[in-house]
């Protein structure tokens, strides 16, 4: 296990599209999802086990959710703990995270990871990530893993690649971020793209200069507090800089641009558990191709995911392709092809319901 190689779990998004489940409360890397006893952000620590040692595994979350962090991860150091004062998109937590890290040492080896992503096949995903740190130990890329689509979703970012044979690993050649359906469709057709699982790897190095190239106001920001990391004068840099920070991802903000930009193919069971279709299509179904969890009676109903509580009784008739989803104080019925919808409800559920319903 090599000292150098550092692992950072992104633990801070709501995750709205999983609504009522994932609440702005209670966000579903703190629930077991898929009933495996313990929580997602749980289960993404564990996953890195033999990648690095526990002291080089960071979590960043938002101030929120870090007695929540602490309650799930009781054997995380404080100091492993990064806590962001408001919620700036992924770029922000990986310039924190990484120029943190850089500090400690400057030859560091990182990999970004979400906490709620379900990987199946975790030796394979293993083999991949340690591949990937071979390959930026010494080098100045960015390397990001690549999955095969099988659809054309929009929620994700799409990678071609130029095919060299000889090498697992490929340069791309083009990354765009959460095209249109219709791109994102022609992008399919064509076998020439796959999926941003959005883990990353890269060294410290590496990822500084690309802040420095390609978000310079950020870079600026993190650079002249770094002085102030692993001080009485962190907290007070951090809310600092976060408000001056712009809100984007590091998609948008480098991968984009970058020119030394490197994708690893994996096919490892991956999901981001984005959506409620994504957990139906993960799941193990009934006779009637149906995905339960809970108390339910259920009739003529098929191609639907329910999920209630254990103490309420769901009575269901005549359904075909919906999702039933109840979650404290909320009821939510959906047909499965409709489920972009969910971000309107959300919205419609906070501006005209309140706060207690997100």
């Amino acid at each position: 296990m090599n000292e150098n190689t550092y692992v950072v779990v992104m633990a801070g998004g709501i995750g709205s599209r999983f609504w009522p489940i994932s609440r702005v409360s209670h966000p579903k890397q703190f629930h077991d999802v898929l009933g495996t006893g313990e929580s997602m952000l749980q289960t993404t620590v564990k996953r890195f086990a033999t990648v690095c040692p526990p002291e080089n595994i960071y979590v960043v979350t938002n101030r929120e959710y870090a007695s929540l962090v602490r309650e799930h991860l009781p054997e995380l150091p404080e100091s492993q703990l990064l806590q962001e004062p408001i919620g700036r998109n992924t770029a922000p937590c990986i310039a924190y995270a990484c120029y943190k890290i850089a500090k400690k040492n400057p030859s560091a080896n990182i990999v970004i990871a979400p906490a709620d992503h379900v990987i199946l096949r975790e030796d394979a995903f293993i083999s991949c990530v340690k591949e990937g740190l071979a390959a930026t130990a010494n080098q100045d890329i960015l390397v990001t893993l690549g999955i095969k689509p099988t659809r054309p979703d929009t929620n994700y970012g799409y990678i071609q690649f130029i095919d060299e044979p000889n090498s697992t690993l490929k340069k791309v050649k083009t990354f765009t971020e959460k095209p249109s359906v219709e791109i994102a469709q022609m992008f399919l057709d064509s076998g020439e793209f796959v999926w941003n699982a959005g883990i990353f790897i890269w060294n410290a190095k590496a990822i500084i200069r690309a802040f420095q190239q390609y978000l310079n106001e950020m870079a600026d920001t993190f650079e002249e507090g770094t002085p102030a990391l692993d001080t009485d004068q962190e907290e007070q840099f951090i809310n600092t800089a976060y408000s001056h920070c712009r809100n984007i991802s590091i998609d948008y903000g480098v991968m984009e641009k970058a020119n030394n930009v490197f994708v690893i193919l994996g096919d490892f069971g991956w999901s981001d558990l984005g959506t409620w279709n994504s957990l139906y299509s993960l799941s193990e179904k009934n006779i009637d191709d149906n995905v339960v969890n809970g108390n339910v009676l259920l009739y003529d109903v098929h191609n639907s995911i329910i999920r209630a509580p254990e103490n309420h009784l769901v009575v269901a008739q005549g359904l075909d392709g919906y999702i039933i989803a109840q979650h404290n104080n909320i009821l939510m019925i959906c047909r499965r092809e409709d489920e972009h919808k969910i971000k309107d409800f959300v919205a419609d559920a906070k501006a005209i319901k309140g706060q207690n319903y997100i």
